[in-house]
């Protein structure tokens, strides 16, 4: 065990030696889409510069990936005017509730959103909402004006030649897709508008204050503005991306060594399980949109983000002890996924009725096989130079460890830092003195050996 302990640390620094260059190219890329944006501001008043974009360098910065980054345009629209109508009530596991935005019969003050360009007439003759601000629409207005301002820009010598390339525009994506050059790093940036509103979002409302965040700092975050984004060419729906990525700012405060397992994870995850990134797994974020059936209310695919498994970590494990140790950090994730991918199960952190691992084109099997390699020998991942060859320590794990991680898919009161506690105990790494944890984690391993995991 002393052996593997130096080179988790040495991985870990290579990882942070990247993390200053990717920071400055996040910036100038940055620098080159807000030039743009601004002549998109000036063209069109009714669309906003949203400046505050640390979040997206705060997790540019973090991951290893090269996936594409939201970047959300806020709309100039009197939000608390409008007419916020629920499309149906999501059912347990369903996607998220789709709104449309109805503009009242009196419209006042909201006249430049009741243009053709951008509005859809109610042919229902309601004198309450006399009719719709249409996503599909704002986006080709949007995706106009991009092409506009970029012209501008590179006519007016505002940006380099070649640091933009505008040909992944797409009217039929959810999004509008830039490509933006930084020195020899090319950054894809997703544009989206959003309506920010102070929506009642229930789901949002019942998060409770939980163990592993300072007090009233969830309850704090969740009770922010929200952001509603295009859903399908109709509708709208509330994104959690920015609140999510919030609640990993508030960890990345606390002492020890959360963020720094999620980058490991993250590294390994891009290089090893998806192949340099080449391969279909685990995304950084929460919640991507499928390509394939834009706009439909149903075109919205959970994928499993290695930022929601961080997050109920942070809560199955909620000492400082627990993160004091960069090797048992990263298996506090490690327990976590496994379990998740074993039952094909991985809640949504703030809305746990919802399945991360419902994506039909996500194989938990294979990611899973790749994982438990991983956690039960993980020198081979970490070794970033020749000069890291050695021997490999033993297989930590055993063959029945599987039926152990099944055990939350037939009883979810298994979903409980006793559970994950035995799990730790079995790869090596629980290293707590809290007797009242160890008493509630021999419990529970008592329980496991008497429904035949006993081999685990």
């Amino acid at each position: 065990m002393a052996v593997q302990v130096p080179l988790w640390h040495h991985y870990l620094q290579a990882i942070r030696s990247r993390a200053a260059p990717r920071a400055q190219d996040f910036q100038r890329a940055e620098n080159v889409l807000l030039t743009v944006l601004e002549q998109v501001r000036s063209l069109d008043p009714r669309f906003l510069v949203d400046y505050s974009q640390d979040l997206e360098a705060f997790q540019f910065a973090l991951r290893s990936s090269e996936d594409p980054l939201d970047v959300e345009v806020p709309l100039q629209v009197d939000a608390e005017a409008l007419l916020v109508e629920e499309v149906g009530a999501a059912a347990a596991g369903d996607g998220p509730a789709c709104y449309r935005l109805g503009v009242p019969g009196a419209g006042a003050g909201l006249e430049r959103w009741m243009t053709d360009d951008v509005f859809s007439a109610s042919s229902e003759g309601r004198a309450k909402c006399c009719g719709h601000i249409v996503p599909s629409k704002v986006l080709h207005v949007l995706r106009d004006l991009l092409v506009a301002a970029i012209v501008h820009c590179k006519h007016h010598s505002l940006i380099t030649p070649g640091s933009l390339n505008a040909d992944s525009l797409r009217e039929e994506q959810l999004h509008l897709s830039l490509l933006v050059s930084s020195g020899w790093r090319t950054i894809r940036f997703n544009v989206m508008p959003v309506v920010r509103t102070r929506l009642r979002v229930p789901a949002l409302e019942g998060a409770q204050l939980v163990p592993g965040f300072p007090e009233g700092s969830l309850k704090r975050i969740t009770g922010q503005e929200v952001a509603l984004v295009p859903a399908s060419a109709e509708h709208w729906r509330v994104s959690t991306d920015y609140l999510l990525t919030r609640l990993l700012g508030v960890l990345g405060s606390l002492q020890g060594h959360r963020l720094d397992s999620l980058s490991i994870l993250d590294r390994v995850n891009h290089e090893s399980w998806r192949d340099g990134g080449q391969g279909p797994g685990l995304t950084f974020g929460h919640l991507k949109v499928h390509p394939a059936t834009p706009h439909t209310p149903g075109g919205l695919t959970p994928w499993s983000g290695l930022q929601t498994v961080l997050l109920w970590a942070s809560v199955l494990f909620p000492t400082p002890e627990d993160w004091a140790e960069l090797q048992g950090a990263v298996y506090r994730l490690l327990v976590v996924l496994l379990c998740g991918l074993a039952t094909r199960t991985l809640p949504h952190f703030l809305h746990p009725e919802r399945n991360l691992l419902q994506d039909a084109s996500l194989d938990p099997s294979t990611l899973y096989r790749r994982v438990e390699r991983f956690a039960s020998q993980p020198e081979a991942s970490l070794r970033i130079h020749v000069t890291h060859l050695g021997r490999s320590a033993p297989p930590r794990i055993g063959s029945g460890v599987r039926a152990l991680l099944q055990l939350p898919a037939s009883d979810p009161t298994y979903w409980a830092t006793a559970y994950f506690d035995v799990l730790l105990d079995k790869f090596q790494v629980f290293n707590i003195q809290d007797r009242d944890r160890i008493s509630a984690m021999q419990s529970v391993f008592r329980q496991t050996k008497t429904l035949g995991a006993g081999e685990c």
